[in-house]
């Protein structure tokens, strides 16, 4: 994946276009149906369009929290951050600051980096 837990991380569009934060969590498309696979119509894969990251202070929800048993919730109206979809965020370079494309490069040792497509200096 382009985008790694703990990327800093520019909204490109939606209500929080510009806004930039860190991504807490990824959460990557889920596999395929097997039944799909097995009519031979294609490979079990992912499904990009389920690919989303979590990221702090950005697309901020308001949840209706109400007491369950004996567990100790928290209770009332939380806020907390919903997953955004991963097209909608672009990775901000640590070099240059700005946001970029995201490239890769493999090592002589087999290794494989990600590279910033503006100043092509590695971004791991």
């Amino acid at each position: 994946m382009k985008i790694k837990k703990g990327d800093t991380v520019e909204v490109i569009s939606g209500d929080d276009k510009g806004l930039r934060g860190t991504v807490h969590r990824v959460i990557p498309g889920r596999r395929v149906l097997r039944r799909r696979a097995q009519k031979g119509t294609r490979s079990p894969g992912s499904d990009h369009s389920r690919d989303r990251v979590v990221v702090s202070g950005i697309n901020l929800v308001k949840k209706h929290q109400r007491p369950t048993g004996d567990v100790r919730t928290q209770v009332g109206i939380i806020e907390r951050e919903a997953p955004i979809h991963m097209s909608n965020v672009a990775l901000v370079c640590p070099h240059c600051q700005q946001r970029t494309r995201v490239g890769y490069q493999v090592l002589e040792n087999g290794e494989k980096i990600r590279v910033c497509k503006r100043c092509a200096q590695t971004v791991d």
